[in-house]
């Protein structure tokens, strides 16, 4: 039997509409920040109120998913302190034990300043397509997403293979937490042959977008003290180095302030052809949209003039931000001091198939060694996380994703690398190197995941939900 696409689309509307929407606004409402951003994060509750909100919603599924199982599990560390909890779910199939993986995540990132006037993090608004609020598209929508897809084939009785949903709450710190769940739930698991990701990005709302590879991260702070208290810089300056002027001097060993490029060459990796043809591909499709997405200041120009080398730049490059400072006080109160330290934040976005402990040595090496002036320059590192780099696509896969694209977006599938970091899928490519991958998103031009004024754009996700359930009815079928 094939899918009625008119019944898929339809339904897919009337439950974004009545269901998925009304929850996601209730979820927006809770600032359950990553445990990175909210140490405190048990105490809190805001963890365990959107576990809960989405756990609830899930099982209200279970009359039109007969079978549905759904626990929340919770471990504790070597510790005895309490890991963030996960959600685990199982769908029976039709017949046999084939599995299909389907991982989101429902831990946000923090509020970031910024939001444009009638826009908070923690209040959904509605404007169109459009629904504003921290975290509806950077993961929320990924376990409503999963069990509607699967809900759209059981209603139109159409087979599937066996489906398990895993939806963690650390993702944004980096996953510390799921490979001791992994580990504990692999004889619940099983051995998926095709593994389901709704967290990553598309580069338009045009066609479906798969992801084909991720970078890594390594991360720490980077400090440099030259004095034990501040002092008055007209005595000072000119004999005393400024602690930024260090910290200046120290990143530039790591980064070419004219050019961008990240000079340890531990950082680098041979970028595949095959990933180079996806670049020239995805550029010539997106044109100037490959940089006219972000909201640039007038005037300021991209990094270079070639889209598939931007589309490179931020796949398969490393590439350094400074994402928080400290030591540096605030305009109103900055004095006439020149000031003891200064501790800047970095995040280092690595390549695919750079091992990301290499990676934090190197990084460390070229910070601290022979520091300028004898100052005492330190890098705390702070986490780490894998790239990953997805398997040669099967046929079937290859075949079903351009059919999905066709029938609910009118337009060819498109493939491309993305520049952010998913750690889970590093670890199921080690555990399941068999696997097939369908890694997608939302996260499209302007949706501003970790930013303000972020997004979720409505059509894209009804279509993405109806794309899904006809890749897991072809991947039956195959």
């Amino acid at each position: 039997m094939a899918m009625n696409v008119q019944t898929a689309t339809d339904t897919s509307d009337r439950i974004w509409e009545q269901e998925i929407l009304p929850a996601l606004e209730r979820y927006i409402r809770i600032p359950n920040k990553s445990p990175a951003f909210d140490p405190d994060w048990a105490r809190a509750g805001h963890m365990e109120a959107a576990v809960q909100l989405v756990a609830d919603w899930c099982l209200a599924q279970a009359p039109h998913l007969p079978g549905l199982v759904l626990e929340v599990v919770r471990l504790k560390d070597e510790q005895g302190r309490e890991r963030t909890p996960v959600i685990y779910m199982e769908v029976p199939g039709t017949k046999g034990d084939d599995t299909v993986l389907l991982y989101g995540h429902l831990d946000k990132q923090p509020e970031m300043t910024g939001w444009r006037e009638g826009l908070t993090p923690w209040t959904p608004v509605r404007e169109g397509d459009k629904l504003y609020g921290r975290g509806g598209a950077d993961d929320g929508y990924s376990a409503f997403a999963s069990l509607t897809a699967i809900r759209l084939l059981r209603e139109q009785g159409l087979p599937h293979a066996r489906c398990v949903v895993l939806i963690e709450a650390c993702e944004e710190s980096g996953s510390y937490d799921l490979p001791a769940y992994i580990e504990a739930l692999a004889p619940r698991i099983g051995k998926p042959s095709l593994v389901v990701c709704l967290d990553s990005g598309c580069a338009n709302y045009e066609q479906l977008w798969m992801t084909t590879s991720l970078r890594g991260m390594v991360a720490g702070d980077l400090r440099v003290d030259v004095l034990t208290e501040g002092v008055h810089s007209g005595d000072a300056s000119g004999v005393v180095p400024s602690s930024f002027r260090v910290l200046r001097q120290v990143l530039s060993r790591v980064e070419e302030e004219a050019t961008g490029k990240v000079r340890v060459e531990a950082l680098h990796t041979q970028i595949p052809e095959a990933r180079r043809e996806q670049a020239r591909a995805a550029a010539k499709v997106l044109g100037e949209e490959v940089f006219t997405k972000f909201p640039w200041v007038p005037g300021t120009r991209p990094m270079s003039d070639d889209g598939a080398e931007l589309v490179l730049n931020r796949t398969w490059r490393p590439a350094l931000s400074v994402t928080g400072v400290d030591g540096m006080p605030a305009l109103s109160s900055a004095g006439n001091v020149l000031r003891p330290f200064t501790t800047v934040k970095l995040s280092m976005r690595i390549p695919p198939r750079v091992d990301p402990k290499v990676a934090m040595e190197a990084l460390t090496q070229a910070l601290v060694e022979e520091p300028p002036y004898g100052a005492t320059v330190t890098f705390k590192g702070e986490k780490s996380s894998t790239g990953w780099d997805a398997p040669p696509l099967a046929s079937w896969l290859s075949s079903a994703v351009e059919s999905a694209s066709a029938t609910y977006f009118g337009r060819p599938a498109m493939a491309m690398g993305e520049g952010g970091t998913i750690p889970f899928m590093g670890m199921l490519g080690e555990r399941f190197p068999e696997a097939q991958f369908l890694i997608t998103g939302l996260l499209g031009p302007g949706s501003n995941a970790h930013g303000p004024n972020e997004f979720l754009h409505i059509p894209t996700g009804k279509k993405l939900t109806c794309c899904v359930a006809s890749v897991i009815a072809d991947h039956f079928k195959r």
